[in-house]
């Protein structure tokens, strides 16, 4: 595919217009005009400045490197390369300062990478082969003999985790989300066992409400990436990070702490 082709598909998918990515990128719209027909080819910086603008995921900045005729910049390595020891250290840092909460690291396609101590409580009554490796967490979240019966408010909760998925997978194009997506919806959802609850105005996020023996626990997630990333691995990994929405949930999980 041209680069031309390439910068208009990544445009429309960020629902930019010409004018939008012309602003961001401080130069016209006749030029970004002409490099999406290829009256004009862009220089390498001009491809990664765009890139930037777009937000463009750095495996594929060295796609669009590619078909604008010069070489990928950026690498890939596997997160034991002895060059990533050190943001290995970082990750296993992050999850470790994060107990007595749950917090787990996943790569692009939600495999799971490393999870701290505290996780352990989500993977509680599991089917085993949903542990095997590669874990990919959405799949354990949304499985019928996942987290799926224990998940107090399922409905709502797979329908948030269904759409974050399904932006990524408008976003990168990825197949092998998109599999996931496909596969993930087809999971039927538990029987409810009373009304669905109105959403709570005041609430600032879906929380993720789980079945445990010290009663149900409520809790908020947020993700965390790499800032500024130039390896390829580092800017595909998210942690995710589980914080109590309320009192009882924190007391529960400082029980739960202490008496692991």
């Amino acid at each position: 595919m041209p680069i031309g082709e390439h910068l208009r598909s990544w445009r429309q998918r960020r629902r930019m217009s010409q004018l939008d990515l012309a602003c961001e990128a401080d130069v016209s719209t006749r030029h970004v005009s002409f490099l999406e027909t290829g009256r004009a080819r862009p220089s390498r910086d001009m491809v990664l400045h765009l890139a930037e603008r777009l937000e463009v995921p750095l495996r594929e900045r060295n796609v669009l490197l590619v078909a604008a005729g010069f070489a990928p910049v950026f690498a890939e390595r596997p997160l034991d390369d002895p060059a990533l020891v050190a943001a290995r250290e970082v990750i296993d840092l992050v999850l470790a300062a994060h107990e007595p909460y749950p917090a787990i690291a996943v790569d692009r396609h939600w495999a799971l990478v490393a999870a701290n101590g505290a996780a352990r409580l989500l993977t509680d009554g599991i089917a085993p082969e949903l542990l095997e490796p590669p874990v990919n967490v959405l799949r354990v979240a949304l499985h019928p003999d996942g987290m799926a019966p224990r998940t107090v408010n399922f409905a709502e909760w797979r329908s948030d985790l269904l759409a974050r998925l399904r932006r990524q997978v408008e976003i990168t194009a990825d197949p092998q989300l998109a599999a996931l997506h496909e596969e993930l919806c087809r999971y039927p959802a538990p029987p409810r066992s009373g009304p669905h609850p109105a959403p709570n105005p005041a609430a600032v996020a879906v929380p993720l409400r789980l079945k445990s023996d010290l009663g149900v626990l409520s809790l908020l997630s947020t993700i965390t990436v790499f800032g500024t990333p130039i390896d390829i691995t580092l800017s595909e990994l998210a942690i995710e990070t589980f914080l109590p929405a309320d009192r009882e949930t924190a007391e529960a999980l400082r029980h739960i702490a202490a008496a692991a």
